[in-house]
Parts: C-alpha cells; sequence; structure tokens
C-alpha cells in the first residue's frame, strides 16, 4: 500500500508539474502575441512614409523672365485692341477695368476663346501660392532643381497664342512680325541651356499646351518633354494639299503619346447645376456650336442636317460668350443629353459644359482621347457613339430615345460626383491660394505622377547613347 500511495503522490506532482508548464507557456503566448507592439520588418518604410512618398509630386519651377507668363497677362490688360475674332470681347470694352498699376497675379482673360484653356493660369497659381496654403496639393514645390521629380516650365503659351490670333495681323505661322513666335524662341533658349535640360533631354521638363496651337514654331524640339494638352487632334493634322500629303508644320504622331503626356479638360464656361437643383428635363437632345468645321468637324456638318429638323432636338448656332452663355445654360440645363461631334478638334469645352450642367454627353467619335482616364470611367454617365452609327438616318435619336429612366439618372448621379474632378478654379481671382483637393490642377499632377518611371527610365536609356547616334522616334502607343 505504501507503493501505490508513493506512485500516486508522484503522478499528481507530475501532473501539477506539467499544468504549471503549459500554463506558464499559454501566459508567454498570450502576452507575446496580443499585448507586443508590432513590429515593421527592416527592410520596409513605416506607413507614413510610404504614403507621403505616393501623395506628392516634386516640382521645380524653372526660372522663366516674368514677361513670359505673368508680365504677359499684364501686357494682355494693358492692350486696348478687342479681339478681332468675336463680336464682343469681355476684356476689352469700355466698360472694361484696366489696372492703373501692375499687380503682381493679374487674372485671367474672360475672353471665352481663351478662358477655356486656362489651365496653365491655375497650374502655376497652385505653384505660387505660399507653401503653408498649399496642404490640400498633390505637387510640392522644391527650390532645388536636383530633388525634382519634374521641371515645370512656367510659359503661358496658349495666352501668348490667342493674343497674336486675336491681333488679327495673319502672322501666326510666320516668324516676321510674330511676337508668339518670339515668346517661344526665348521660352526655348531658355531651357535649352538650362543644366536640367541638358542632363535629361527635357524628357523631365512639363509644358502646358492645351490650346492647339501653342508653341506652333518649336513642337519637335520639346516632343521629348511631357505635353499636358486637351487632345491629341491639333498634333495628328495632316496637310494632304502639301507634298506626300504630309506638311512641314505638322506634328507626326511620334511626337505626343499617352506613355509621356497628360490629356487634361477644357475649361468649363457655364456654372455648376448641382443634382438638388435637377429638375425634369423635356427636350431630348441639345448642340450649340458652329456647323461648318474643318478636318473631322466634317462629321459635325452631317449630323447637323440629319438632327436639325428632328422632334426634341436643339441645334443651335453660336459660342456660349456674353451674348450665348444663358442661351447655353438653358439649352443645357433643360435637355436630357448633349451632344459632342468633333469640331477642329476630336474634344472641346463643350463636353465639361455639359457635365456641369448633368446634361448627358453624347460623345461620337472613332478616336478620342479623355482626361483623367484611369481615374475617371466615362462610360459610367455618358454614351459612346461610332461615327458610322450616328451618321444613319433615325438612328441616333431611336438610341437615345430607348435609354431607360433609370439609366439617365444613374448617369446624372454618377455625373454629379465627379464634376468637382474637371473644375481648375480656385475660387481666388488672382489664382493664388489653396486649390480643392479633388480638383483638375491634382488630378493632373497625379497623371505626371503615373508617368515618373517610364521618364526615369527614357532619360537613363538616353544617357546610354554613344554620341553622334540618333535616336528613334517614339512610336504612338495606346
Amino acid at each position: 500500500m505504501a507503493i501505490k500511495g508513493s506512485t500516486a503522490t508522484k503522478t499528481a506532482k507530475s501532473l501539477f508539474l506539467t499544468f504549471t508548464v503549459l500554463l506558464s507557456l499559454s501566459f508567454f503566448i498570450f502576452f507575446f502575441f496580443f499585448t507586443s507592439p508590432v513590429t515593421e520588418p527592416t527592410n520596409s518604410l513605416p506607413q507614413t512614409s510610404f504614403l507621403s512618398s505616393q501623395n506628392s509630386i516634386k516640382v521645380y519651377v524653372a526660372n522663366l523672365p516674368r514677361s513670359l507668363n505673368y508680365g504677359l497677362l499684364q501686357q494682355y490688360w494693358d492692350s486696348n485692341h478687342p479681339d478681332s475674332r468675336i463680336p464682343s470681347d469681355p476684356d476689352h470694352q469700355i466698360s472694361t477695368t484696366h489696372f492703373s498699376k501692375p499687380v503682381r497675379y493679374p487674372p485671367y482673360p474672360e475672353n471665352p476663346l481663351i478662358k477655356q484653356y486656362s489651365a496653365e493660369y491655375w497650374i502655376m497659381g497652385d505653384l505660387e501660392t505660399p507653401q503653408g496654403m498649399r496642404t490640400a496639393s498633390f505637387a510640392k514645390r522644391v527650390f532645388d532643381v536636383n530633388e525634382a521629380d519634374v521641371v515645370f516650365v512656367p510659359f503661358f503659351a496658349t495666352l501668348s497664342a490667342e493674343m497674336e490670333l486675336g491681333s488679327g495681323s495673319g502672322a501666326f505661322k510666320k516668324k516676321a512680325g510674330n511676337g508668339d513666335y518670339l515668346r517661344q524662341k526665348k521660352v526655348l533658349d531658355f531651357v535649352r541651356n538650362t543644366d536640367a535640360w541638358k542632363r535629361s533631354g527635357g524628357r523631365d521638363h512639363v509644358f502646358v499646351l492645351t490650346d492647339p496651337v501653342a508653341m506652333w514654331h518649336f513642337r519637335e524640339e520639346i516632343a521629348p518633354a511631357v505635353l499636358l494638352v486637351v487632345d491629341f487632334g491639333g498634333w495628328y493634322r495632316l496637310d494632304t494639299k502639301s507634298s506626300g500629303g504630309i506638311s512641314s508644320d505638322t506634328i507626326r504622331h511620334t511626337q505626343v503619346s499617352l506613355l509621356k503626356d497628360v490629356i487634361v479638360p477644357y475649361t468649363h464656361l457655364l456654372p455648376r447645376l448641382q443634382l438638388s437643383e435637377n429638375q425634369k428635363r423635356h427636350t431630348l437632345l441639345y448642340f450649340k456650336g458652329a456647323k461648318h468645321r474643318h478636318r473631322g468637324g466634317l462629321v459635325r456638318e452631317k449630323l447637323w442636317d440629319l438632327l436639325v429638323n428632328e422632334p426634341g432636338v436643339i441645334m443651335e448656332e453660336g459660342f456660349p460668350n456674353a451674348t450665348g452663355r444663358e442661351q447655353s445654360i438653358k439649352g443645357m440645363r433643360s435637355c436630357e443629353f448633349c451632344l459632342h461631334p468633333a469640331g477642329d478638334t476630336p474634344t472641346s469645352c463643350r463636353l465639361f459644359d455639359a457635365i456641369q450642367s448633368l446634361c448627358i454627353p453624347v460623345i461620337v467619335s472613332d478616336n478620342v482621347e479623355l482626361p483623367f482616364e484611369g481615374m475617371v470611367d466615362y462610360s459610367t454617365f455618358s454614351v459612346f457613339v461610332a461615327v458610322s452609327d450616328a451618321l444613319r438616318p433615325n438612328w441616333l435619336v431611336s438610341h437615345l430615345r430607348s435609354i431607360s429612366e433609370k439609366l439617365k439618372n444613374e448617369f446624372r448621379q454618377t455625373m454629379a460626383k465627379v464634376q468637382p474632378v474637371f473644375v481648375y478654379d480656385n475660387g481666388h481671382p488672382d489664382g493664388i491660394g489653396p486649390i480643392p483637393p479633388d480638383g483638375a490642377v491634382n488630378h493632373i499632377w497625379r497623371k505626371v505622377h503615373q508617368k515618373l518611371p517610364a521618364i526615369k527610365e527614357a532619360i537613363v536609356r538616353g544617357k546610354r547613347k554613344p554620341a553622334n547616334t540618333s535616336i528613334p522616334l517614339r512610336c504612338h502607343c495606346t
């Protein structure tokens, strides 16, 4: 019996020891996994650092003379010559307030022919805003070019071109007597003599060329750079009257590409309509613009003839300037669909006026590039139509009438959400101040940021090219 008792005692002690070990191990596992702080692997960045590196692009602003940007604006306002292309120039009337003395940041023109291209003004205004007010800006301005991801060239190229076109001198495509040509040359001479340009061949330089004819005389020279354009239409134009069907002053397909360039929106000319303000629309389709256009715009003329007498369709000649603005607002807010055929170029500010008016865009084109694709899905609020279908008698009107009320409401709800994406204006008349965080300027810089790997690769590849060898022209890949 003594032996049995001894054995029982040893068994009890063994079980107690085992229980104690297991309990200790359980406490260890609990405290190690549930109370110890989680540490990052040594080869990864903290989350905050990763996010900050992804939430900005470092931009150096080339030190161009002021006469090529804000000084040029001052020159525009000091002029007493109205724009020869429009019957009523809102910027050069007797009642227009001219500045008695130069101001640091003059406003951008209200002339609709120029205002529609005002991206250059708002992008520059954001970069000129004091850093403490730029907390919502995706672009971080740096003052050492060696720290920069890209170099912004602050030339108001559109304003320069439009001032020459509006003068009525007829010298735009010439060099002699052409102030725009002289300004373009000054810009190119300046940037090409900088170490930054020589180091990269201009591939990391950013030009704003929203006007289809901006930097007209030096497009081949700046082709390696990142170009901010409203579409590629003006660059693809071929003059069939010239030798071999190709004009020496046209832009080859090799000079623009979605690989390096960014499609940006026109500036809308009509005010935003909130979804809560939208009312019942009783007319099917609306278009306001010039009937007769060149090149791709010939489709517009054919569409006009097909649609002008259709019930529920309004086709109006004109432009939303001072005299036609209210008419355009009324038309776009009272019609369910707004027609967007090509004009001189594949797109126009009309598309962005329609979006701000909650008028469902009907885009008639076989080849159109749109801003911020990949960030914005246009198929969720627009109707895309092939040219061949649109030119079939009765087809377009029948197609639009077949779209359900439910789908049209969904289109407008989505449109209301994307309206801010296409807004440049920051609410400050001189363009200096905080920008809308979800607006056009930030989306442009985010798109440029996406190009950085390709830009850096192109720069590195360019460095290894032996001296005196030619670099093949870039293919147009989409």
